[in-house]
């Protein structure tokens, strides 16, 4: 087992696994950037280490500066958490130069992965269903224009490098499709450095359902079920729940077994997620798979009863998974607490909380770095705080999460507590009858 262990990221996630490191009897390093200094993962670790100023190029995302500090604090792995540097297959590969463990998977497993292209085409091998579409890169506009008429409108244009909604389009008729082409093409490289577009068929009416998985150094895959991540706006998850309640006992099977060759094809290592696209008539499509720990990992840890991250601790260092596939028995949410204005189109708030109080009680878990008088960043994401119930039922569930959202005090800037409020006592969402455009249709003011 690792003696030290470096944590390459921050706020809530540094913080969770510094946790898991402390119980584990586990030496942790903490990184910072100077807006982060009073930050509660500054405080807990054993040691910490100032990589820069606020901007995440010069600190979260510099790796001379995270492999300075472990080489000065003798670490002898590294955990990326999620963001930044976790699916950096570059970083992977200098930590094994340095004979520094990265806690997930290789580098080639990383990039075969992280490629959106080079993951359908291993896919395909691997017969895990995927969307039609281009099977490579677009050459042009013109190449997409031939490609759409083959597969039929609406199409949406993808960002091979993507992620977070950035370089995608929807495109609905041919004539649109050039200038979303060029944009996505501009936003892709702006974000990414890599402006390949691909194009896919754009499945209306989606449901977003992911499959936990996590491998061994000794070739076993297993699955820990699925989370439903469908209410989401612009492509950034807001709520996640196991199980989905569009899942049936069936699907869960064939969408676990596809997750797990999914993982087999690459000899997969650590925790990852794979994720899908589930039409209304319940067949599934291959969308990414990330090679990382989840912001939502919490909510399969409240069903199962295990810590993921110590697992994945344990596997990095080559111990065995134990146990085989899981079903839930429980139910658990969770819903992102961000320091935004729901009114204002989730226009990001940062500033400094004056009162803070979370909630708690049987069942309730608040994952989070900040109190009050923390001042919130405004260089991050804008993610505060998760809160996660768990209960034997759906209903009683939402019951429990309606409690502990009136329990949440969050007092000297705008959070998304009063849109989970008014989510939980929606009646579609009650009912289960919800996809990836709820919010689309979602009216605050009801």
């Amino acid at each position: 087992m690792f003696n030290k262990i470096l944590i390459a990221n921050r706020g809530e996630i540094a913080l969770r696994i510094i946790r898991t490191c402390k119980e584990m009897g586990i030496l942790t390093v903490a990184v910072y950037s100077t807006a982060d200094k009073d930050s509660l993962h500054v405080r807990f670790a054993d040691e910490a280490v100032c990589i820069g100023p606020p901007s995440s190029t010069e600190s979260y995302l510099s790796i001379p500066k995270i492999m300075a500090a472990v080489e000065i604090t003798n670490a002898d792995a590294v955990h990326p958490g999620y963001g930044f540097l976790a699916e950096n297959a570059d970083f992977a590969e200098v930590c094994a130069e340095y004979n520094v463990k990265f806690i997930g998977p290789s580098p080639e497993m990383i990039r075969k992965m992280g490629d959106k292209i080079t993951a359908k085409e291993t896919m395909i091998k691997a017969n895990v269903p995927v969307v039609p579409g281009s099977g490579g890169l677009l050459k042009d506009a013109n190449h997409g224009l031939k490609v759409a008429e083959e597969i039929g409108y609406p199409v949406m244009l993808k960002a091979t490098a993507g992620g977070g909604g950035k370089g995608m389009r929807i495109v609905w008729k041919p004539e649109e499709l050039e200038d979303n082409f060029l944009k996505a093409q501009a936003e892709a490289k702006a974000s990414f450095s890599n402006d390949g577009i691909y194009i896919e068929k754009f499945i209306e009416e989606p449901r977003h359902i992911e499959i936990q998985i996590i491998g061994d150094q000794y070739g076993k895959v297993i699955h820990l079920s699925e989370r439903d991540c469908s209410i989401q706006r612009r492509h950034q998850k807001l709520v996640e729940e196991c199980p989905s309640p569009f899942m049936t006992d069936e699907l869960r099977k064939e969408m676990g077994e596809a997750a797990k060759r999914a993982g087999e094809a690459i000899n997969y290592e650590g925790v990852g997620t794979v994720e899908f696209l589930v039409d209304k008539y319940r067949k599934f499509y291959f969308m990414e798979m990330n090679t990382r720990i989840q912001v939502e990992h919490c909510v399969t840890e409240e069903v199962i009863d295990h810590d993921l991250i110590k697992e994945q601790i344990k596997v990095a260092a080559g111990e065995k998974i134990e146990g085989e596939d899981y079903v839930p028995l429980m139910h658990a949410i969770e819903c992102r607490i961000n320091a935004e204005d729901p009114f204002n189109d989730f226009r990001p708030a940062p500033g400094k909380i004056h009162s803070f109080h979370s909630p708690k009680g049987h069942g309730v878990r608040v994952d989070t770095h900040v109190y009050a008088g923390y001042a919130v960043p405004p260089f991050y994401d804008s993610m505060i705080a998760k809160l996660i119930c768990r209960a034997r039922t759906r209903e009683e569930c939402i019951l429990k999460m309606e409690r502990a959202l009136d329990e949440f005090i969050i007092e000297g800037i705008k959070t998304t507590v009063p849109f989970h409020q008014r989510l939980m006592l929606n009646e579609k969402f009650k009912s289960g009858d919800f996809n990836t455009g709820f919010i689309n249709d979602f009216d605050l003011e009801e």
